[in-house]
Formats: structure tokens, sequence, C-alpha cells
């Protein structure tokens, strides 16, 4: 066996063990993964609608990874609490895919982000500083007024077709 024979069967050996090995501990695509790639198959602005009580909050949310994640959760149902007297939030099912986004994001009255630390989702009624990990989804188009309510709110958020 020649010398460049026997160095190709055992990096081709290796490279096996090494497939195998991801495929055995979950490596493979996950159902994120799945769902990643479903979103983003939505391009460019997307509508969506936030329903609280008797009214429709609508929005639009910008073309990024972290949104066409966040869109493959919709329709739905949150309960938002009320954080420093400045954002509703709420905890999302999943971690959303931060791909490709900034740093941080200074956000202002009517931003909707991803606050990827805690994995939850943060509507500002007040404008807020520079945050490091915020990664901004879009905006509230009308109906912000809805969010001035006290304590938690039930809300359905819905992709607009």
């Amino acid at each position: 066996m020649t010398g460049s024979t026997l160095v190709t069967l055992i990096l081709g050996t290796l490279l096996s063990s090494i497939v195998s090995s991801v495929h055995a501990e979950g490596g493979g695509p996950s159902a994120r993964a799945t769902s990643q790639q479903a979103s983003a198959q939505q391009t460019g602005p997307m509508k969506i609608s936030i329903k609280i009580q008797d009214k429709v909050i609508t929005a639009t949310l910008v073309d990024n990874a972290t949104s066409r994640d966040f869109v493959s959760l919709l329709p739905i149902s949150l309960t938002l609490e009320d954080y420093a007297a400045t954002e509703k939030i709420s905890n999302l099912p999943r971690r959303l895919s931060t791909e490709g986004a900034p740093a941080g994001s200074d956000p202002s009255i009517g931003d909707i982000s991803y606050y990827s630390p805690w994995g939850n989702l943060a509507i500002f009624y007040r404008d807020f500083r520079y945050s490091s990990g915020l990664v901004k989804l879009g905006k509230i188009d009308s109906g912000i007024e809805a969010l001035n309510v006290t304590g938690s709110a039930k809300v359905t958020i819905e992709l607009v077709q």
C-alpha cells in the first residue's frame, strides 16, 4: 500500500467516525433548523396583528432571521407582563435564531424586539437605552395605546396574510 493510499484510508475512516458521532449525539437537523428553513421562505416586510381584549394592534416586522423565526411560532397566545414601566415582555416557547443579528439595539416607543439573553419577546411602550442582545423584530403601526394597561395582558399574535 502506498503512503498516499494509507493517508486517504485513515482520513476517510476518521471523517466517517466524526459524522457518525455527530448524528448519534443529536447534531443532525433539528426541529428548530426545520422551522427556520420554513420561515426563511418569507421575505420582505411581514404584517402581524396583536389582539388584546377587544383591541387590535397592527405591526410590521423587519426581514431578518430572528423575525422569520418568530413568524414560524405564529399564531401564538402569550401573557405580556409589565417590565420596568417601559415594556411588556413574555417568554417564548423556544429560543429564536439570532443569525446575522447586530450585537444590540436602542429601542424606541413601538419597537417589538427579542431579548436573546432571556429568550423573551419585548414590546416597548417607552423609550429605552441601548441594550446588548436586543434584536429588533419590527415596529407597531397603530394601536400601541392598547398596551397602556397596568399589570399583565393576554394577547394573541397572528400573521396577517
